[in-house]
């Protein structure tokens, strides 16, 4: 046996081995002419022959059809590695830059033609090594300078990883010490070659490669915050690689990084982070590990600006949901078999996550939510919004898995309602709308109530509103007094006077209306109060709308025509609410002012109220009371009188009522006192007064009773100080002379006279006018009686005195008096023609004085 093993050694080669040999041994002769060249000492020689190499071997290129390349590669192998390489190796550290890079080119070139490049691997990566590594990467420069001929080196390294493969583990370290340099090179296209070459080595090196895979992660992790965004997505997709087929230890190194990532203004890197992700999750190794870790990073994506990265992290989602549903089948068995049909309230039952998806979510969801709560209340807006976002999502998922967890949720819900940001509070708000489907509400009102009883607040408020508008009608339904009933607590709908509060406050009555329906009717009157809380407190601030409309809806929920309808029914309860307070009243009392929105809304509901509201008015408008909030009721009060048959008089009850008014309200009010505060009083009151006697409901008999009463102190206020006083004073005795049809006492008749004279010197023409018209009137009822109430002495004065201002500068005094004097012309017209004449040359025009004289020739003559 061994002879003829010896005898096959010793036969001489057939055609096909003699033509490879003879090939090799061509090119190996064509190559020894050339490489002394190599070794020139000019700069131009060697380049010069490191071209000549160059189209050596493309002209030993096989070009022949029917040429077998592997016969061509193992004719190249030898010549390639026995003489070419070693000289080409030593052609990078040449200090032409131009020789270097043919050198790099010619490299690639041999090791793509060659039979076997893994063979070069020994020599190729140390060589490579030196030239973008150097000894101390961290502290010095890599020796190349060029960066072009960096890139073409990390290029050619990455053609070594994609050719040698797994031989590449003996000369993994020097494969790593490179790319730990070039992952960090200033120039970006470097980087991006570098992190495609990280990753390939991985993939290359599957067996070896976690032994050194934590040693690139921290350049990685350097380069991905690079300024160009397409260095930050390629080293992101390499660190999805490097991880995969390195330790598990640097997923917690890689995570923060990555998160970070997810706020990046370009979309192509937050898609990658999504996909790296959603591929760990897929296939890490020890992806069971870090499920708490990676899932809140995937289910951030789902509220992405751009749709499509949002639905690639949806289908990511799925895709991981249905693989670990059927790794964990047997453990899921009976949920399988016995799957029923979504929550009747479920937001989004077309939808729904898969089981698989839904029980990764509860089964880490004690590991992500502290985190998320944590994160809610970040000082970066940013962190804030996608934490919030990320909680809608987990809810979603987690359904009423969610309850065990239900106190530091709704805790965290409230603080984040309360930030600035609009995005956080809408998806805080979303996240209570979802406790409230999901969580029974003898559970979240457990929570809630108390919170709101302790410390009430704004985003307390809005967090119990959302809830409520979450929650279903029927499971609500037991629990909707108990919510009015606190809703309606002072310290809870008086706790601020932020019109944020108002709004929130608001907020809730609308979602009890709106869920609850027909059941609320039972706590309408708790509900009413709130409203009135609300209209009372921020009504002029921009809420009253809103409030008015919540009034239309809960007299419709109540089978009511409107809020008038409400009042009615409720108008008796809420003073009666209120009144148990009114000794304690001052201006700066919200039931002052929630009196006014009862009083000003009830519209014809307070003709039935009189028995409630009339003994508040008595006492509150007391001269020993706030004068502040005198004028606050005053002013009220003149409102409705204004329209007292639509209102107070509405069952023609007034009148029982007048007496109590007169004398308790009016008389006290309308005595002098000092101070400006007294005299805007007494305005008020006047005011008010007129109101009420023009409003028409009081009877001829009821005026003569008020005239009676009140015209001394009507006749002091024309002194007053106020114009308006005045001014209206003058209207009240006007109207007293006008309906009153008794025969007035003529000592008091005669004493309204002289007041109403000393008005026609008034600083205020429309006083004096308005005193010239009463005058008018005085005179007329004058006549009616036939002067039994005055005598010609006094008439004669009257008479004088209105001369006077017949010749005064306003035009339209002049005219108010000539029609005085017309008016008083009938009762001693002898007398007025002699006082006429008297004063006739003593005018600046005797125009005013003959009209009256061509008038009194027209009456008859007098007995």
């Amino acid at each position: 046996m061994a002879a003829l093993v010896a005898a096959e050694a010793a036969a001489p080669p057939g055609p096909a081995e003699a033509a490879e040999t003879a090939e090799a041994a061509e090119l190996s002769r064509a190559l020894s002419r050339l490489l002394p060249g190599l070794e020139a000492d000019s700069k131009l020689g060697r380049r010069r022959a490191l071209e000549a190499l160059e189209r050596a071997l493309e002209a030993a290129r096989p070009e022949a059809p029917d040429a077998d390349p592997a016969a061509a590669a193992a004719a190249f192998q030898g010549p390639w590695a026995r003489l070419l390489l070693p000289r080409l190796l030593r052609c990078l550290a040449d200090p032409a830059e131009g020789c270097r890079a043919l050198a790099v080119h010619l490299l690639g070139l041999g090791l793509r033609r060659a039979a076997r490049p893994r063979d070069a691997l020994p020599r190729l990566l140390p060589a490579l090594a030196a030239r973008l590594a150097g000894p101390e990467p961290a502290r010095r420069p890599p020796p190349e300078a060029c960066e072009e001929l960096r890139l073409a080196l990390v290029e050619l390294l990455g053609l070594a990883v994609r050719l040698g493969g797994s031989a590449l583990a003996p000369h993994l370290d020097d494969a790593v010490r490179v790319l730990r340099c070039t992952l960090l090179d200033p120039f970006a296209a470097v980087r991006r070659e570098s992190c495609d070459c990280a990753a390939a080595l991985a993939r290359a090196t599957p067996d070896h490669f976690h032994m050194q895979s934590e040693s690139l992660v921290g350049p990685l992790m350097q380069s991905i915050s690079h300024q160009h965004w397409k260095v930050r997505v390629a080293v992101i997709e390499a660190t999805g690689t490097v991880v995969q087929f390195g330790s598990g230890k640097s997923v917690d190194d890689v995570l923060p990084h990555f998160a970070q990532r997810l706020f990046d203004n370009v979309p192509q890197v937050r898609q990658a982070v999504t996909r790296v992700v959603g591929d760990w999750l897929l296939r890490l190794r020890d992806r069971y590990s870090f499920f708490h870790k990676l899932i809140p990073l995937l289910l951030s994506s789902f509220d992405d600006e751009i749709p499509e990265v949002a639905r690639e992290a949806a289908n990511l989602w799925e895709k991981v949901g249905l693989q670990w549903q059927t790794e964990n089948e047997e453990d899921l068995k009976d949920k399988l078999d016995f799957a029923g049909p979504p929550p009747a309230h479920h937001p989004s039952p077309g939808s729904r996550p898969g089981l698989g998806c839904r029980e990764l979510v509860f089964r880490n969801l004690s590991k992500i939510l502290p985190a998320i709560c944590h994160d809610i209340g970040d000082w970066v807006a940013g962190t804030r919004v996608k934490s919030a976002q990320l909680l809608v999502v987990l809810l979603l998922h987690a359904e009423d898995h969610v309850t065990q967890h239900l106190e530091p949720v709704l805790r965290t819900l409230q603080h984040a309602c309360a930030d600035e940001e609009r995005a956080v509070v809408s998806s805080c708000t979303r996240s209570a709308q979802l406790i409230g489907t999901f969580v029974s509400p003898e559970v979240f009102l457990k929570l809630i109530l108390p919170t709101l009883r302790k410390s009430p607040s704004p985003s307390g408020l809005l967090v119990l509103a959302s809830v409520i508008q979450g929650c279903p009608r029927e499971a609500l339904r037991p629990h909707v007094k108990v919510i009015a009933a606190e809703l309606a607590q002072a310290h809870i709908c008086q706790g601020s006077e932020n019109l944020l509060y108002g709004e929130s406050l608001l907020l809730c009555v609308q979602s009890v209306v709106a869920v609850s329906r027909e059941d609320c009717r039972g706590s309408s009157l708790q509900l009413m109060e709130v409203l009135v809380t609300v209209l009372a407190l921020w009504g002029a601030t921009g809420l009253g709308d809103k409030v008015q409309e919540t009034l239309a809806t809960l007299a419709a929920v109540a089978s009511m025509d409107g809020s008038l309808d409400l009042f009615r029914e409720h108008a008796g309860p809420l003073l009666e609410w209120l009144a148990g307070s009114h000794q304690a009243w001052t201006i700066h009392s919200t039931e002052l002012l929630q009196f006014d929105v009862v009083v000003t809304h009830s519209g014809p509901a307070l003709g039935e109220v009189l028995p409630q509201l009339v003994p508040v008015l008595r006492s509150c408008l007391q001269p020993t009371r706030d004068p502040s909030m005198r004028l606050r009721l005053f002013s009220t009060l003149t409102g409705v009188l204004l329209q007292a048959r639509e209102t107070v008089d509405s069952q023609g009850q007034f009148h029982a009522y007048l007496d109590t008014v007169i004398k308790d309200i009016f008389i006290p009010n309308l005595q002098w006192h000092a101070g400006r505060t007294a005299g805007a009083i007494r305005t008020a009151a006047v005011s008010c007064l007129w109101a009420l006697i023009s409003s028409g409901i009081l009877s001829n008999k009821q005026v003569q009773e008020v005239r009676g009463t009140l015209t001394p102190q009507i006749l002091t206020a024309l002194e007053e100080d106020s114009q308006m006083t005045r001014l209206t004073s003058c209207r009240i005795i006007s109207a007293f002379l006008k309906t009153s049809d008794d025969v007035i006492d003529p000592d008091k008749f005669m004493k309204i006279y002289p007041e109403l004279l000393k008005r026609l010197d008034d600083v205020s023409t429309e006083v004096r006018l308005a005193a010239t018209s009463t005058l008018v009137t005085w005179l007329e009822r004058a006549g009616k009686e036939g002067g039994k109430s005055c005598d010609q002495g006094s008439i004669q004065y009257l008479y004088r005195e209105l001369l006077v201002y017949l010749d005064d500068p306003e035009s339209t005094v002049q005219d108010a008096v000539l029609e005085a004097l017309k008016a008083g012309s009938a009762l001693f017209p002898n007398l007025l023609v002699r006082e006429t004449e008297a004063v006739l040359h003593k005018h600046r025009s005797p125009t005013y004085c003959e009209q009256l004289l061509q008038h009194l020739q027209t009456l008859p003559p007098a007995p």
